[in-house]
């Protein structure tokens, strides 16, 4: 590690900037471009710590705007994407980034990765290889559906098939059939593909997710529920209420890395969630795989922080 490196930082107070971390580095520190976004410059907290781990392994980090206007990716060894939390806002011209910031660095995770992560209906994808999901079914724009897909017996959960943090997402209780359908068809006449899984209530013991680095596990945690009102959309509720570290069981982590193997992907990803929740046998089932802006609860973790950091510094001697 180097050390005595004085870091002068500028947090810009808009959104949508750069913000620069400058050091007297030597000209062949690798650049690393540490993506984020303007909510991501103002609420990450990971974000100044991941830029002062990698300045202090020796690379020329900056933290930098997926869209901010005068960017240049070109002159990034690696970019690495860590909380464009923005993107589902404007998944589109997201996508479009990824795909040019693709062509000029090597961008992580890769660009085929984010494609297919961006869209929930890679769970239907996992199922069919045989990974345990939380059970999927899927309504596009322009389908059909009725009442009887929404009945299931402990509710059902509605939300679009591109979505992040639990935007325009709702639980709806068992016999309020008619209130998750009206849910469905507001976000199927905007257009999006609609996702409509089962509630399971043994959630409320705690959603997991575990944490993988290279592909090699990192750390856990466990959180309480996000859809803790019935029949509500709350857009602006804590998407990681009572974090606490955890320790998963063998079946969870089995579990986890079944899914990372079933990713179409002939690279190992630098970095990696996998959030789990328990069936009603109690065995762990994929709610989500996280691949491409995840939340890695780097905080008050020095020993996860250093692995990421790691991850990061690997690559970019590749």
């Amino acid at each position: 590690m180097t050390g005595g490196l004085a870091l002068a930082k500028t947090l810009p107070s808009h959104k949508g900037r750069v913000w620069r971390v400058t050091t007297g580095e030597r000209m062949s520190a690798a650049r690393i471009a540490v993506v984020t976004s303007g909510c991501g410059l103002d609420e990450d907290v990971d974000l100044p710590l991941i830029v002062d781990a990698l300045r202090a392994d020796g690379s020329a980090a900056e933290a930098v705007a997926w869209d901010a206007d005068r960017a240049a990716w070109a002159g990034f060894d690696l970019a690495v994407i860590r909380s464009t939390w923005d993107y589902a806002e404007r998944p589109g011209e997201f996508l479009a980034w990824v795909d040019a910031t693709a062509r000029v660095t090597r961008l992580w995770n890769p660009a085929p990765v984010v494609r297919w992560n961006i869209d929930k209906r890679y769970l239907l994808q996992l199922a069919e290889r045989g990974v345990p999901v939380v059970p999927t079914h899927i309504i596009e724009p322009g389908g059909r559906c009725s009442e009887g897909d929404f009945d299931r017996a402990d509710g059902v959960v509605v939300k679009p098939a591109v979505s992040a943090g639990a935007c325009d997402t709702a639980r709806y209780e068992p016999g309020r059939h008619a209130d998750a359908m009206r849910h469905a068809r507001v976000l199927l006449d905007q257009g999006r593909v609609v996702v409509i899984q089962p509630y399971l209530p043994l959630v409320e013991e705690g959603e997991r997710a575990l944490v993988f680095f290279s592909g090699c596990f990192s750390h856990a945690i466990r959180k309480d529920p996000v859809l803790t009102e019935p029949g509500v959309i709350d857009n602006f509720r804590e998407v990681h209420p009572g974090v606490a570290p955890y320790q998963p069981t063998e079946a969870e982590i089995r579990t986890a890395l079944g899914a990372l193997a079933a990713i179409p992907s002939s690279r190992t990803l630098m970095f990696a969630r996998v959030d789990l929740a328990l069936n009603e046998a109690r065995e762990p089932v994929v709610m989500e795989l996280e691949l491409i802006e995840p939340n890695l609860f780097l905080q008050g973790n020095p020993r996860a922080l250093e692995r990421f950091v790691e991850a990061v510094a690997a690559e970019s001697r590749r």
